[in-house]
Formats: structure tokens, C-alpha cells, sequence
């Protein structure tokens, strides 16, 4: 079988696995903290069957809103699922691994966040006004911090391309365990709790008006509408768990053999099953920081990626 039907495979293999596999760990996040905390839980499934339930409801706008409140759940889900068709979840040999530039990656995350905050702000209400000023904040620290952090393992490939750099990392594994690797990874793992919207930086669980970020944009949502955009959150979580398993631990990941797949497809559930359930426990045993303070732990991530791309220049220099 030729590389390109391997590759067409494969990154249909991504979608589809991304779309369905959101949902799925999403509830196995909400069991695992259920659990430590004492409580039954809903299930695994249970994300599946409120979507389900959303889905049955009749869609309502608020009025007054315009197209941007109604194209954002599309433009969301769009571009997750962009992502999940170019990146290197389980091969990285997908015909559209031209595209999976760390710049333009970066990009379709942030437009995607762009488009719901212009959704929060055209409701015209204060909540959604506040949600959407806090979401621009937190962009503006972390979008900088992924491109600094994955720029700093991109420096001694010598191209921004996520599939090559998932690829020198196969062929030399010990570059996981150097300073760059590891400030880089911090840096990843602080920038993707906050871009997914996770404690310490929000909490997807709640309603209360004076710390919500997520929440606050999407609160005029329901029915259809609102299920787009939850199950986009989740496969923005499940990519972004996914793409920092592979930059660091890309070991299963298949290349132009479509015999490797199944094998990829299982090594990389298991990882982010194994990081969604270590950020879910976690998660029991942090509180949510005050609102003020979440520049200054975004600004020390930025400040190790820094640090990982100067060691990078260094390491390559030497």
C-alpha cells in the first residue's frame, strides 16, 4: 500500500478518533475526580449522553445576537478538527503534514478562542463580556508560551514542523531527558491547563459569576448549539494531552506502515488517558487561583519556554 493511502488513512483514523474519544475522556476526567472525592460519578459515557440530550433540544438565540454567535460553535469544532487532521496523533505520514506548522497550529487554536469570545461579547451581556476580556487575557500569555516552548525542540530539527520534530524524537530518544525537553514540557503542560480551561486557571464545573472564564462565554448557548461546543472543548483537551504526549513520548506512533495503526491508535489513547486522569487528580487536591493571579503563573511558563529556547541555541552551538 502506497505512503499516501497509508498517510490518507491514518489521518482519517485522527478525526475520528479525536471526535470520538473527546467525550469519552472528558468523563473519565469527571470519574477519576469523583472518585478520589468520594463519589460514585456519572460514568464514562455520560459526556456522550448529555450531547445526546443537547442535541434533542430545541436551538434558541438570544436576541439580538448576529452571525458571529452562530458560526462560532462551527468555527470551533472546525478548526479542532483541522487540527486533528494535520497534527501527528497516530501517524506522521498524513498528507497534510505540510500542514501541521507549529505557527499555523498555533493560529486555528487561537481562532477558535477568538471566535468564541466574539461570540461571549455579542450577547451583550456582562457575563459574557467578562468572559470574553478574561479569555483575550489568558490567550494573550499562552498562545506566545506555545510557540516559545515548541520552538525551543524545533531548534535542533531545524523545522517547525510538528511531524518532524515528533520524528527526530523517535530517532534520538535521549533528547527527552535534556533541560530543553523539560522546560519546554513544563511549559506545555501550565499552557494547556489554561488554554483547556482547567484548575487552577478555571474550573469547567462551575457557575459562580465571579470565576468563571469558559463558562461565562457560553452561557447563552443551548440545545445544538451548545453541545458543538462542549464537545469542541474536549477536543481541544484530548489534542492538546495528545500533542504533549507526542512532542516528549512519541514511542507507538506509526509512520507509512497502515499495519502500525491500530497499535497508534492504542498507544495514544493510553496516553492521554494516563495525562487526562494525572490532571484530573491533581486537579482534587489544587484550588482555583484568584483571577489576579493567573498572568503570574502564565508569565513564569512563558519565562521557562524562554530559558528552554536559549538552552536550545546553546545545546546546538556546543
Amino acid at each position: 500500500m502506497s505512503v499516501t493511502v497509508a498517510g490518507t488513512v491514518g489521518a482519517a483514523a485522527q478525526v475520528l478518533l479525536v471526535g470520538v474519544g473527546a467525550p469519552l475522556l472528558v468523563g473519565l476526567m469527571r470519574q477519576v475526580r469523583a472518585r478520589l472525592e468520594g463519589r460514585a460519578g456519572g460514568g464514562v459515557l455520560q459526556p456522550w449522553r448529555d450531547l445526546r440530550k443537547l442535541l434533542r433540544k430545541q436551538p434558541i438565540t438570544p436576541e439580538g445576537t448576529g452571525p458571529v454567535f452562530r458560526v462560532a460553535p462551527l468555527l470551533l469544532a472546525g478548526t479542532a478538527l483541522v487540527i486533528a487532521a494535520v497534527i501527528p496523533i497516530v501517524t506522521t505520514a498524513s498528507p497534510l503534514d505540510g500542514a501541521a506548522d507549529l505557527f499555523a497550529v498555533t493560529a486555528l487554536l487561537a481562532l477558535g478562542t477568538v471566535a468564541l469570545a466574539l461570540a461571549g461579547l455579542d450577547t451583550g451581556t456582562a457575563f459574557g463580556g467578562m468572559g470574553a476580556s478574561r479569555e483575550m487575557t489568558v490567550m494573550a500569555l499562552v498562545e506566545p508560551t506555545i510557540l516559545v516552548s515548541v520552538f525551543a525542540l524545533s531548534v535542533r530539527v531545524g523545522s517547525t514542523n510538528l511531524g518532524a520534530i515528533v520524528t527526530s524524537t523517535l530517532h534520538e530518544p535521549q533528547r527527552v531527558v535534556s533541560p530543553v525537553s523539560l522546560l519546554a514540557a513544563i511549559a506545555l503542560a501550565v499552557v494547556t491547563i489554561a488554554e483547556t480551561g482547567r484548575i487552577p486557571v478555571d474550573n469547567p464545573a462551575t457557575h459562580l459569576e465571579l470565576t468563571m472564564i469558559h463558562e461565562a462565554m457560553v452561557l447563552e448557548y443551548a440545545g445544538p448549539d451548545l453541545a458543538l461546543v462542549e464537545w469542541a472543548s474536549g477536543m481541544r483537551l484530548t489534542l492538546l494531552l495528545g500533542l504533549v504526549a507526542n512532542l516528549f513520548a512519541p514511542w507507538g506512533i506509526a509512520g507509512a506502515s497502515i499495519v502500525m495503526l491500530p497499535v497508534a491508535v492504542a498507544a495514544y489513547a493510553a496516553k492521554v488517558a494516563v495525562l487526562g486522569g494525572v490532571l484530573a487528580a491533581g486537579e482534587v487536591f489544587m484550588a482555583k487561583l484568584r483571577m489576579f493571579r493567573v498572568p503570574e503563573l502564565l508569565a513564569g511558563s512563558f519565562v521557562l519556554a524562554l530559558l528552554a529556547v536559549a538552552a536550545s541555541f546553546f545545546l546546538v552551538g556546543t
